[in-house]
């Protein structure tokens, strides 16, 4: 059997671009610090871009006035690239490993770095790991070697032993969003501890001038408790005609004479957003456009393009047009819609470009094309071949996100305002009104008390009462013997309250209790497990698994309990209010749980700080006449401060 597929797409043949090293390249640290020192001398901020690729973020940060002396990443060509564009040290330092981490600390600290930014992968780690950095977290302390080959937390370490001015920190929504929001809240509280405040959200990229659909997760830190704005946002697009119209047509697989010096001919911008990207272009490049080079197309798939829009899916093509399954992948072709936005342009696009096909022309994006529409200068060159290229601009930053995000920084540093609170702070001050609650007071009494079997039992049946409503029931339930570790739950008890819980209203409330009895009595000990598992409890939904992981500190269980973050029981009401920005119509997935994590931090005080939420939410920051007088966050709360002032609060 031959060893060839009929049907792989063929590879990108050159040009292979070799670039020159920019003329202020340092070989050695030495030569790095005295540059660095003659740039400050200069009147030059510094920067340092970590797991930089190409330098997409660099460039951004330098086109805000932030010169990028130091780059370090693991893929050879974006450091031959990076070192061709940025002046100083760009290295293939693994930061997995313990001494480059000391390394690059050690040269941003005696360089004179002011401003550290990047993207770390994030990498999964198992519950054990999780719990073992949490336990130094909360302490105050840290693990100088274990832990490092996380890199989020070896960028972190980072930060805390060279203590730079500012840390910008890129990276996919995921390393915020998981159940537990570990990642964001550790770095939060870690940097908090040591002075710096802390701002994050997930953003749109289109609405800061990038050409195309990209959420991510931005961490702003600034040092001493500077407090950080957030650059305003846009509402205009910029369509992806906007930003690729001026480029000549080319056919699939055109190469231009002269190899990696070859260009096409280009009359010139046309846009707004064609002039900004072509301002960098040498006057005797003016007429000139490198690296407007494509895949070759086959027949079969030329005639599959032409018979596309941008609404055509891969499953809508004619069976003989299909190489793939169109149940998997059903998006798999992809015409761009030249009116709107591009779709997110990720590394993949080295493969095969399909997912980006050209939205007048029947071919895929060239690499000048996929350049710009990650808002690289037309000047910007890629080290490598084609394909090597397709890859560093998929990985990349958006320049123009990394642009607006340093002059963000670069104006909060000017101002110099303090950030009035921090997570440390407003996670204290809930916990501390929640302990000295009275129980009378308190609408879900059962969470306080962390008994897990309690608090199943009353958010079945009594999570909707009102206070003192369900204070006679609660008592009745405190004195019920619950499940062990070994054994399940005792008759007298189950009888005692499907007797107590009568009616029709209770009737689907006796039938879920019923079958979650069921599931504890066949495994009472992964009932007391730090995670409950669904597989293992069907009958609990997700809402009240994080519900019980939240509330449960009860010693029976095996381990620490999960500590979700839970939108839910009028949360975000509190913490649109505090913020004076509507989280809880919009975004309730991302920028609510966001706005929940920044509140309670990671430490010991967040487990009760969230449960305060829920009572805050019910007793305090009500729906229409909230008593903010009584709220433990009135301090800081921007909506407490209109009122004060005789303001018409937005929330």
């Amino acid at each position: 059997m031959s060893s060839v597929d009929e049907y792989a797409v063929k590879q990108i043949r050159g040009p292979y671009v070799k670039l020159p090293k920019h003329p202020d390249h340092c070989e050695t640290i030495e030569q790095l610090i005295a540059y660095c020192a003659q740039r400050r001398e200069a009147g030059a901020i510094l920067g340092a871009d970590l797991f930089s690729g190409a330098g997409g973020l660099s460039q951004g940060l330098t086109n805000a006035g932030v010169e990028v002396v130091l780059g370090v990443d693991h893929y050879d060509y974006a450091v031959e690239t990076h070192a061709a564009r940025f002046p100083g040290i760009s290295a293939p330092w693994d930061l997995s490993d313990a001494e480059s981490v000391e390394r690059v600390a050690h040269v941003i600290q005696e360089a004179g770095i002011d401003v550290l930014a990047g993207g770390p992968p994030c990498q999964p780690f198992s519950k054990a790991g999780r719990n073992g950095i949490r336990h130094l977290v909360e302490r105050g302390l840290r693990d100088p070697i274990d832990e490092r080959r996380n890199l989020w937390r070896a960028y972190l370490e980072v930060v805390m032993l060279a203590r730079p001015k500012a840390v910008v920190m890129e990276n996919v929504p995921d390393i915020a969003l998981d159940e537990e929001m570990f990642i964001m809240r550790s770095m939060i509280e870690e940097l908090e501890q040591i002075g710096y405040s802390v701002e994050s959200k997930v953003i749109e990229a289109w609405r800061y001038g990038v050409p195309q659909f990209r959420h991510r997760y931005i961490l702003i830190a600034l040092r001493d408790g500077v407090h950080f704005d957030w650059p305003a946002e846009t509402t205009n697009k910029v369509t992806v005609w906007n930003a690729i119209g001026d480029m000549p047509e080319v056919e699939g697989g055109w190469r231009p004479e002269g190899g990696a010096d070859g260009w096409i001919p280009y009359e010139g911008p046309k846009t707004s957003f064609q002039k900004y990207i072509r301002s960098g272009v040498a006057a005797e490049d003016s007429g000139k456009l490198f690296d407007h080079i494509t895949r070759p197309v086959r027949e079969d798939d030329r005639m599959a393009f032409e018979m596309m829009t941008s609404e055509t899916k891969y499953s809508d093509l004619p069976d003989h047009l299909k190489r793939y399954r169109s149940d998997i992948y059903d998006d798999k072709y992809k015409r761009l819609d030249e009116n709107d936005i591009s779709r997110t342009i990720t590394a993949h696009i080295a493969k095969d470009g399909y997912g980006y096909i050209h939205p007048r022309q029947s071919r895929t994006l060239t690499v000048r094309e996929a350049a710009r529409l990650q808002t690289f200068p037309d000047d910007f060159r890629f080290s490598g071949p084609p394909s090597a290229a397709f890859k560093q601009i998929g990985n990349a930053v958006p320049v123009r996100l990394g642009e607006v995000l340093g002059q963000a920084v670069l104006n909060s540093l000017e101002k110099g305002a303090a950030k009035p609170y921090n997570a440390i702070q407003t996670s204290s001050a809930l916990a501390e009104w929640y302990k000295k609650r009275p129980e009378s007071e308190l609408v879900w009494p059962w969470m306080r008390e962390g008994d897990r079997w309690k608090v199943l039992v009353c958010e079945i049946f009594l999570e909707r009462g009102m206070v003192g409503q369900s204070a006679m029931i609660w008592g009745l339930i405190k004195q019920l013997k619950g499940p062990t570790l070994k054994s399940g739950i005792p008759k007298e008890t189950v009888d005692t309250l499907l007797g107590v819980f009568q009616g029709p209203r209770f009737e689907k409330r006796r039938e879920k209790f019923r079958s979650i009895v069921s599931e504890i009595n066949s495994n009472p000990k992964g009932f007391w497990a730090a995670h409950i598992e669904e597989k293992d409890f069907p009958s609990i939904n997700p809402g009240l698994r994080n519900i019980l992981e939240l509330s449960s500190t009860d010693p029976r269980q095996e381990g620490n309990s999960e500590e979700p973050v839970i939108v839910a029981k009028g949360v975000l009401r509190v913490t649109s209010r505090f913020q004076g920005e509507d989280v809880e119509s919009r975004n309730k997935g991302t920028d609510g749980r966001i706005s929940i994590g920044r509140l309670l931090g990671l430490n010991e005080q967040s487990r009760g700080a969230h449960l305060a939420l829920f009572e805050v939410a019910r007793t305090i920051c009500v729906g229409d006449s909230p008593r903010c007088g009584d709220c433990p966050l009135q301090t800081w709360c921007a909506h407490a401060k209109k009122s004060h002032e005789g303001q018409q609060p937005l929330f």
